[in-house]
């Protein structure tokens, strides 16, 4: 069971401090968004009412409904953990890879405004990049298995799309084989410096592509032949970094990274209400990666939390090669089969209460009270069906 320090502060204070900025959001997605985070466990979406069935207690309990919004820095534990589980059927007791694909920040104003579009893009030329190193013989010769997520902010809530990629030392064979990947002279899978011009070479000819087509139309004023040589000309950044020491660290590292928010409430150190401020801790990266504050204005603040609000319905975490979602589990199973390695377990259905239980040591039934098992649910009251009915 995890405990949890109630935060200092947190983005929906803000957001409910400044209601005409969640008005004014650029889109109709950004101020639904804000909204519902404004919203969340309070009375105004609603609540599960219980009342203790003890005669000498009778005690009554509002809980109010969340959010369930996975941009909000107060929910997605439970669903992520879900999520989680499932992955872990689904490693192999082989060595993982980091790297991340980042973009070139001179594109930053043409993936505002095309988010759906670019951010596709940028899965689609990460996986490529990967996918095609892997299929040849001088590196693996296999296809390996792929989990990518999409982060699009940096430690000081800037704008910085880039997507993380785990990535397995092993793959599948056109024989469908298993192969391992052998020991070499990089850091990484595959040659870092080699994997940043293919992925600038296939980001590239995406981008013009889209343009040619006309389902990217640049901002006014923009000079596109001189940004596409000028992106041409410069190097962009592969990161690739240590690899996991196996299933578990990837594990843990999913645990952190693939539900995140663009800032945990945990981050937000106060709000001043004088100065109409929120300050915030954030790591250097530049400097040792040292805890540092820094304080905007609460409008600068929620202009830059919203930049890291996805378009509706997009997925920020996919998968490739092996690990694809057609025929997933049966091309685990058979790898399983070849290593000689037991199969993974299947799933189990674990009900919401218990998942409360694990996590936060919450008992549905327990009367604050009184302390024993006695809270009976009464009424679920859902204010948009309220108004249905009016």
């Amino acid at each position: 069971m995890e405990t949890y320090s109630t935060p200092a502060a947190t983005v929906q204070q803000v957001l409910k401090a400044h209601p005409m900025q969640v008005e004014q959001a650029a889109s109709a997605q950004v101020k639904k968004v804000l909204g519902r985070i404004s919203l969340c466990r309070t009375p105004d979406l609603g609540f599960h009412l219980y009342r203790c069935t003890s005669e000498q207690c009778g005690h009554v309990k509002y809980q109010y409904h969340s959010c369930r919004d996975r941009h909000c820095p107060k929910c997605g534990a439970l669903k992520k953990e879900e999520w989680i589980e499932a992955r872990t059927r689904e490693l192999l007791p082989v060595k993982y890879y980091h790297v991340v694909f980042t973009l070139p920040h001179e594109l930053n104003s043409l993936v505002m405004g095309h988010q759906r579009l670019l951010y596709k893009l940028l899965f689609d030329a990460s996986s490529q990049t990967l996918l095609a190193f892997g299929r040849d013989e001088k590196y693996l010769g296999a296809q390996p298995g792929i989990i990518s997520v999409l982060h699009t902010w940096g430690q000081q809530l800037s704008y910085h799309p880039h997507i993380h990629c785990i990535v397995s030392g092993g793959g599948i064979t056109g024989e469908g084989k298993w192969k391992e990947a052998t020991k070499n002279d990089w850091r990484f899978l595959f040659p870092v410096k080699a994997m940043s011009v293919v992925y600038r070479g296939k980001f590239m000819q995406g981008l013009k592509t889209l343009m040619a087509a006309g389902q990217l139309i640049p901002p006014e004023g923009m000079d596109v032949k001189a940004l596409i040589n000028g992106l041409y000309s410069k190097d962009w950044v592969v990161y690739a970094k240590a690899p996991f020491g196996g299933p578990q660290a990837v594990i843990e590292y999913l645990g952190r990274y693939t539900h995140k928010v663009a800032i945990s409430n945990h981050r937000i150190i106060g709000i001043s209400d004088e100065e109409d401020t929120v300050s915030f801790q954030y790591k250097d990266y530049a400097d040792t990666g040292k805890q540092k504050e820094m304080t905007l204005a609460a409008s600068e603040f929620i202009r830059r939390f919203s930049q890291h609000i996805l378009p509706k319905g997009f997925t920020k975490i996919r998968m490739y090669g092996y690990l694809s979602n057609r025929g997933r589990h049966k091309r685990i199973s058979e790898v399983l089969t070849l290593l000689e390695l037991p199969q993974h377990a299947g799933a189990v259905s674990v009900p919401f209460t218990v998942r409360l239980l694990e996590r936060y040591g919450m008992e549905v039934n327990r009367c604050p009270c009184c302390g024993e098992n006695t809270l009976e649910l009464v009424l679920v009251y859902l204010p948009w069906k309220r108004a249905d009915d009016g």
